[in-house]
């Protein structure tokens, strides 16, 4: 029995990478939470908040990698998209070693 692949759109795989980047510390803080809010609406917002808080973390990579293949990205949509993980990264005004170790492993998955 084949297993369902998530149909989640771009915006909801991008939401849900942001909230793995502000939990690579194991702390989500408000004003990351605030910025990936503003980035979509509240309703698809709520949606992926409740499905990344359900899984492990090693679900939650698993479920990225098999989503990303669903859609075709362009070099310019991924860069874009890199750029928004460093703003999450970077709203301490600090690289963790845990936040380093999720972008080498989100770099190999997107890439």
């Amino acid at each position: 029995m084949k297993k369902r692949k998530p149909d989640w759109t771009k915006t909801e795989l991008q939401i849900y990478i942001m909230l793995l980047c502000a939990n690579a510390d194991k702390k989500e803080t408000e004003e990351e939470l605030e910025m990936i809010q503003n980035s979509t609406s509240k309703i698809t917002f709520l949606k992926m908040y409740k499905k990344f808080h359900k899984h492990s973390k090693g679900k939650r990579l698993d479920k990225i990698e098999k989503v990303i293949h669903n859609h075709d990205y362009s070099q310019m949509e991924l860069a874009a998209f890199r750029r928004e993980m460093y703003k999450i990264f970077f709203t301490d005004n600090k690289f963790s070693l845990l936040e380093e170790r999720l972008d080498m492993t989100l770099d190999n998955i997107l890439y």
